[in-house]
């Protein structure tokens, strides 16, 4: 498998060889969809507390006699069947939300996306991705010289200037290879990695 190796103005300039094991998978759907939602499920603090009719704060009194009101019979207003009564199965904050992924499945999930990315010519290569002041504006005229609106950045460092001018991009991102995660490499339209970073994500997919 070969990538595109992208100059300062976005075209490809050359080819870069990449490891058929990594960037050449066929796409595996299912895989895949099961490790972004197993990733999204983990990151969820899980947090959530709702009362059941012993927690709310009712009155125990019976709301009615039992009989002779042509009413169905009712015995407290904290009744789960009744509008600001309890929960019958009530969401507790120690509810347990992960999903179990092994780690080769994980990986292989990652080549998948990888491979399909390559593929439909949203990842490319470059030598390096460095501004030379922690300015937005820089950050943004560079990636729109590139012709790259939507992107995850993989670079092997992330210095200061590019760190602090990327935070106010909202379809900007740049990660370490330790850090690319599938939710992000489905979610943005291009993906740019650098030469040092790629043999980085060869060595940890291998």
């Amino acid at each position: 498998m070969e990538l595109k190796l992208l100059n300062n103005q976005g075209q490809a300039a050359s080819n870069v060889a990449a490891p058929d094991t990594i960037f050449g998978r066929d796409y595996n759907e299912a895989l895949i969809h099961q490790v972004v939602v197993a990733y999204q499920a983990n990151a969820r603090s899980g947090n959530s507390k709702q009362k059941n009719r012993e927690e709310v704060h009712h009155t125990t009194k019976k709301p009615w006699r039992q009989k002779g009101t042509g009413r169905a019979r009712a015995g407290m207003s904290s009744s789960p069947l009744w509008r600001g009564g309890g929960r019958i199965f009530p969401n507790s904050p120690d509810q347990n939300y992960t999903h179990k992924v092994n780690k080769k499945m994980y990986r292989a999930g990652l080549c998948s996306i990888l491979s399909q990315l390559a593929r439909e010519g949203r990842l490319s290569v470059v030598e390096e991705f460095s501004i030379d002041a922690p300015k937005t504006k820089l950050l943004s005229l560079k990636l729109k010289e590139m012709g790259l609106e939507s992107v995850l950045i993989i670079a092997d460092e992330i210095n200061e200037n590019l760190l602090l001018a990327s935070r106010n991009l909202p379809n900007v991102m740049i990660v370490e290879p330790r850090h690319a995660d599938p939710v992000s490499l489905v979610f943005y339209k291009n993906i740019v990695i650098t030469k040092p970073a790629l043999a980085k994500i060869e060595e940890m997919l291998a």
